[in-house]
């Protein structure tokens, strides 16, 4: 069973000279608009291959030079890599830490004997392999009080100090910027000290440690003390971190962006993959600072890029344009503004689709959905009961509409999210109807006494009994089921997966197993689909994305030999954070005002899901609100490009099956 895929996908071929270049020139030449020392791999293992070898080279170099090295290292999950190599590098006799101090760079405040811990973390995925001495591990006094925390942590620092000084800090660069837990607002000068957590930190602190209770504030080196450390080494993967990064390494030195502030340091690198790249200028823009190996989806990326900064639609591109803003190659390579303007015009207008199964009886030769098979067959694979409408609700649609035999699978009960009140509305209700209806029994009466009983008494993130569990999975289904009936697809089409690695109760999921994707597979073997949809949420603000993905490409990897398998085609849609970028939509599904105005109906059938729903996050819009300004901003920047002006537009890009 493969079960990462999903981190394996790459909608662009990156040329290697882009992030890896051969001479010292070229690389000088391409970081010009970098303020900090980057370095970007391919992947991140090999990201995390690097930072173990410059760490054993430091560790060697200053145990030769003082004999000892003094090391702040953090737990946070992007240096697990890191510590992977290093233990490697330590088994083959590369590096060893006989001669090495250890300061934890952070750890939660106050310590539960059931809570999540820095230093345990690190000592699980490190230092238990290593040949430390234990009494060169040293962390915050775990028996600070609040009234005490000004002088432990000023203790904390004399330990530092008597040590020798830091030498190398490795940390990583936090979804908002942050270094350890010094959050935003953070000031250069700050020392340890007791701190906030942010929402957002908290939430990764919950995914990552897949912990219920989460803290709410924590101890911390502040960016004074990581600064002062003769070697700063810091990462992030992946594309959720691609804008912090970005911001980290090119923007302003802020305090709104603690990473930043590392700018100054002399001795600096910032380590990522390719996805953490994404939006630096060598990756993103990179005609800016070199040739270009000039592709399809180059050039549109460009082109649009040109039209936002000219304001000017494709068609009114001009010569001069291209030679002012640096695209002259452009020219070179077609010969005019007119002739690349209408290539990508073209390319952009052969996106748009009113039939996102296939138009029958017609030329698909400029069209993303093959026209035959007619009708075909459908999945929607939807994370959480509701992700199939916010994301491509009128897809969803028009599918029906156009005969296709549509199916929706849900992946997961989502039964966390439905909230206490919304559950007992329904309890509400039913105590008044149950005798009308005969159902006023012995065991009614104990299971709603039991309920209330139960909601009455919980605590702040407490498990749900098992009762509790089901009648609020009962709750999502039920507004499913009215959902897809609004929409038309078939009862018989409507499958409640359930995948194992969700139930658990708790916020704190389990992993994808072969359980998960062989249920997955038998759907997919039982319908035989001509299309699938699939969540290609690839910076999903919270883990269940990631894995439903992980399990249908998984399932779909096993099935690829499968005669079926090789007529289907896949399309990824992306939910109600994010869109794909213009440069990788590959089809648009033009939205009406009315049937944009369905799809919030159909996302309004998810009542529990409303006001009340968690992991709405810091963004106060509602769920129908973020997919309409979602897919209204995308038609607008069709509109904006000079194509035909749309209500609004969902779009997808075609996922290729990994061999």
């Amino acid at each position: 069973m493969k079960t990462d895929l999903s981190s394996q996908i790459k909608l662009d071929r990156i040329p290697r000279r882009y992030f890896c270049p051969d001479s010292e020139i070229e690389l000088t030449a391409i970081r010009r608009e970098e303020k900090i020392d980057t370095h970007v791999f391919e992947t991140a293992n090999e990201g995390g291959d690097f930072l173990a070898a410059q760490i054993a080279k430091y560790i060697n170099r200053f145990v030769d030079a003082k004999g000892k090295c003094v090391l702040a290292l953090g737990a946070g999950n992007s240096t697990h890599r890191v510590y992977a190599s290093l233990i490697k590098l330590y088994k083959e006799g590369r590096v060893d830490f006989a001669n090495v101090i250890v300061f934890n760079i952070s750890e939660f405040f106050p310590l539960s004997p059931e809570g999540p811990s820095t230093l345990a973390r690190l000592k699980t995925v490190f230092l238990d392999h290593i040949d430390i001495k234990p009494e060169n591990i040293r962390s915050i006094n775990v028996e600070t009080t609040k009234e005490t925390m000004f002088e432990s942590a000023q203790d904390y620092e004399r330990q530092i100090a008597a040590a020798g000084g830091i030498d190398v800090a490795l940390c990583e660069i936090g979804i908002n910027g942050s270094i350890a837990f010094n959050e935003p607002g953070s000031a250069a000068s700050s020392l340890c000290r007791l701190v906030l957590l942010g929402n957002e930190t908290r939430h990764n602190i919950a995914k990552d440690y897949k912990c219920d209770e989460v803290p709410t504030t924590a101890v911390t080196l502040g960016l004074a003390n990581i600064i002062g450390a003769r070697r700063v080494l810091t990462m992030a993967w992946g594309e959720n971190r691609a804008e912090i990064i970005r911001r980290t390494v090119e923007g302003e030195a802020v305090t709104s962006v603690p990473a930043s502030l590392l700018q100054g340091h002399p001795h600096v690198k910032v380590v990522t993959d390719l996805g953490g790249a994404d939006e630096l200028t060598r990756i993103a823009q990179p005609w800016k600072v070199t040739n270009c190996e000039w592709n399809d989806k180059l050039i549109r990326r460009a082109i649009v890029w040109l039209c936002n900064m000219t304001g000017k639609p494709i068609l009114k591109l001009t010569d001069k344009d291209y030679n002012d803003w640096g695209l002259g190659e452009l020219l070179a390579l077609y010969g005019s503004a007119y002739n690349v303007n209408i290539k990508i015009f073209n390319d952009l207008q052969h996106t748009i689709t009113g039939w996102p199964g296939g138009k029958p009886n017609a030329d698909d030769t400029y069209r993303p959905e093959r026209a035959t098979p007619f009708p075909k067959r459908v999945i929607v694979f939807s994370p959480h009961p509701d992700d199939d409408v916010i994301s491509m609700g009128g897809t969803l649609k028009r599918l029906v509409d156009q005969g296709h035999d549509v199916h929706v699978a849900y992946e997961t009960s989502g039964n966390i999210a439905v909230g206490d009140e919304d559950m007992m509305r329904y309890f509400l209700m039913m105590d008044r109807i149950a005798p009308m209806f005969g159902f006023n029994n012995e065991g009614y009466q104990k299971l709603s006494k039991d309920v209330q009983n139960f909601v009455a008494a919980k605590k702040a993130g407490e498990m749900d009994i098992k009762d509790i569990r089901e009648i609020k999975t009962m709750i999502r289904q039920a507004e499913a089921t009215i959902a897809c009936n609004y929409i038309g697809v078939k009862p018989q089409n409507i499958h409640f997966l359930r995948l194992p690695f969700y139930e658990t109760g708790a916020i704190k999921k389990g992993d994808l197993s072969q359980k998960d994707v062989d249920i997955v597979k038998k759907l997919l073997e039982d319908v035989k689909p001509q299309q699938i949809f699939v969540a290609g949420d690839l910076a999903d603000p919270h883990g269940t994305h990631k894995v439903c993905t992980d399990a249908v490409l998984a399932a779909i990897d096993e099935l690829l030999d499968e005669d079926w398998m090789k007529d289907c085609r896949i399309w990824m849609y992306r939910g109600a954070w994010a869109e794909w970028e213009i440069d990788h939509i590959e089809m648009a599904v033009p939205i009406s005002p009315e049937e944009l105005r369905f799809k919030r109906n159909s996302i309004l059938k998810h009542q529990s899901q409303m006001e009340n729903a968690p992991f709405l996050g810091d963004d106060d819009r509602l769920f129908w609100q973020r997919a309409e300004e979602r897919n209204r901003a995308t038609a607008q920047l069709y509109e904006g490009l000079g194509l035909a002006s749309y209500e609004a537009i969902e779009a997808f890009v075609e996922y290729h099956p990994i061999r």
